[in-house]
């Protein structure tokens, strides 16, 4: 009975895999076929011969160059900012003490149930009325910190000795040596994982680029896309291998950072 249960569940995993991942696939193979081949009926699954020159098209017909150039910056920057507020906020609520350290904590634990949509709008707003709307500035500053992030950190902070702190007090360390000589080594884990988590946001972000760009210059990846999907019309080929384009550096980083990810995760604390 039991291997009759490990067979059936073996087989039901690969059954969702399948599905999970045959239009990501699909998607992939479909960027190197010609245009007959993409919209034949019934569909081509594997291309006749591998159509490399889509790859060169997509860059000719749009400016995905400033676009690849426009994401880097931005998700680089908001994540330096997300883990610069993070570390600094989990590690004053976790290490000092100060009143109504709890009150703080309750408060951002709440803010965790508010949907992003319903503050889009006001943060919005509060872009326009800076003016800067049309910048760098607009795609970066609403991301430089993320209470789910200080809130993980929080958690992962508690792990570690408070023994670690008070030691480095009695030695004379300041609270920004701690940070950077003890905590930070000790959290390499868990800031791997913010990092990668919030580059990964960064890069597929369109709601908010979409509100407060409107320039071409300032397109992030996503809505280049978006913008490519409705200018190349029917060219099915060319939006496969756009949308193939950007996916791909992220599943870079995801590969070469996936142990560092699944470690983060998993080991939510140190037990001294």
């Amino acid at each position: 009975m039991k291997k009759f249960v490990q067979v059936t569940s073996l087989i039901f995993i690969l059954i969702m895999a399948m599905i999970t991942l045959f239009p990501f696939i699909y998607m992939v193979l479909a960027s190197f076929m010609t245009y007959q081949e993409a919209t034949s009926m019934p569909p081509t699954l594997i291309p006749s011969m591998p159509q490399f020159i889509n790859f060169k098209s997509v860059f000719e017909h749009a400016p995905f160059v400033r676009y690849f150039a426009n994401t880097v910056f931005v998700s680089l920057s908001t994540t330096a900012g997300i883990l610069v507020t993070s570390v600094l906020a989990a590690f004053a609520l976790v290490k000092l003490e100060f009143k109504y350290k709890n009150v703080v904590l309750l408060v951002m634990i709440s803010l965790l149930m508010v949907p992003y949509e319903s503050i889009v709008f006001t943060n919005y707003q509060t872009i326009a009325q800076m003016g800067l709307l049309n910048t760098y500035w607009a795609l970066i500053i609403p991301s430089l910190a993320s209470v789910f992030y200080i809130y993980y950190l929080v958690g992962y902070f508690k792990g570690i000795p408070s023994s670690y702190y008070k030691a480095a007090k009695i030695d004379g360390c300041k609270d920004y040596e701690f940070i950077w000589k003890i905590l930070i080594p000790l959290s390499k884990p868990a800031l791997v994982t913010v990092g990668i988590l919030s580059f990964i946001s960064g890069w597929n972000s369109f709601l908010w680029p979409l509100l407060v760009t409107n320039d071409t210059n300032m397109r992030l990846l996503n809505n280049g896309l978006s913008a490519f999907t409705t200018e190349s019309g029917s060219d099915v080929h060319l939006q496969m291998a756009a949308a193939t384009l950007t996916i791909i550096p992220v599943l870079i980083i995801y590969f070469i950072f996936r142990k560092e990810i699944i470690r983060g995760v998993a080991k939510n604390g140190i037990k001294g």
